[in-house]
């Protein structure tokens, strides 16, 4: 690891009093619960999460903490003069490149657990709007042969879409792919549109996305909104502390369940259901009324 003995056993010895890594009796360190979630070849790996949450730019925000919390405004675009998206893609690409890795980790970690809860039988179309590289209308797609689906995300990420969505791939005569800014147009018809893990933003943008969405899809039109929630998670220390990196870099939060409804209502949506996805995810079914 190309370090020095004596500070390397510095630091690992620190690193074992919070649980990554232990001591054996003969000086050797061995692997934790924990530290063996930090490795990429762990089926829950939590590595490129990491990696995302100590990037450069974390070092300039989370001093600027008390300012955001006085003001209740991101601090990125005071210290970088751009919009935290706009940044990264034209100022900071390999930080992007590690956002997406992480993104694409994530998705992947909850894609069959999406599409074994999405009951979907009387639908014929689904859009994944942001969806990534498209593990979750992936899953779907494999989950009803039937079915034809859409991938909708910035041009920068679904130029990396999923193998199986790509000409040659096993989905690809089933599904479109889309390049595009959710907040600003959603060009896409479907029966079902899912929205997994993006209404994070501020709240005039997660009104623009849930509006564009609505238009598209017009009355009748299902939509599912997925979502870590901070007030029924057994990861609070987690999901908390990425609430505050958002109130940092885009100026948004992670949601209550109270305040994701209210978002969802006052966009005009119905609120069929809310139903567990897993022990991390929550699932709120609506419907755009007629």
């Amino acid at each position: 690891v190309k370090t020095e003995p004596k500070p390397l056993r510095r630091l690992l010895r620190a690193l074992t009093c919070y649980g990554v890594f232990t001591e054996q009796p003969d000086g050797a360190f061995a692997h934790t619960d924990m530290s063996r979630l930090l490795r990429e070849d762990d089926p829950n790996s939590l590595r490129n999460i990491t990696l995302w949450c100590t990037e450069p730019w974390t070092w300039d925000a989370w001093p600027k903490l008390d300012e955001a919390v006085r003001t209740g405004r991101n601090v990125v675009e005071d210290l970088y003069g751009k919009e935290f998206f706009v940044y990264l893609n034209e100022d900071a690409p390999e930080s992007a490149d590690v956002f997406n890795r992480a993104m694409t980790t994530s998705s992947m970690q909850s894609a069959r657990d999406v599409a074994e809860l999405l009951d979907l039988s009387g639908a014929s179309s689904v859009a994944d709007i942001g969806g990534g590289q498209g593990h979750v209308v992936a899953s779907l797609l494999e989950k009803y042969p039937g079915m034809h689906g859409t991938l909708m995300d910035l041009p920068r990420v679904v130029d990396n879409a999923d193998p199986r969505l790509r000409p040659g791939g096993a989905l690809a005569d089933r599904v479109s792919i889309v390049a595009g800014d959710c907040r600003e147009a959603v060009p896409i018809r479907a029966d079902v549109y899912i929205i997994k893990n993006i209404l994070e933003w501020d709240d005039d943008s997660t009104a623009r996305c849930l509006r564009n969405v609505m238009e598209a899809g017009g009355p009748k039109a299902r939509v599912v909104v997925i979502e870590n929630l901070v007030d029924d998670t057994p990861s609070m220390r987690f999901s908390t502390a990425m609430d505050l990196l958002l109130l940092l870099n885009v100026g948004g939060a992670k949601h209550t369940t109270q305040s994701m409804v209210s978002r969802l209502e006052a966009a005009g949506l119905a609120i069929d259901d809310i139903s567990p996805v897993n022990p991390y995810l929550h699932a709120f079914d609506c419907t755009v009324p007629v």
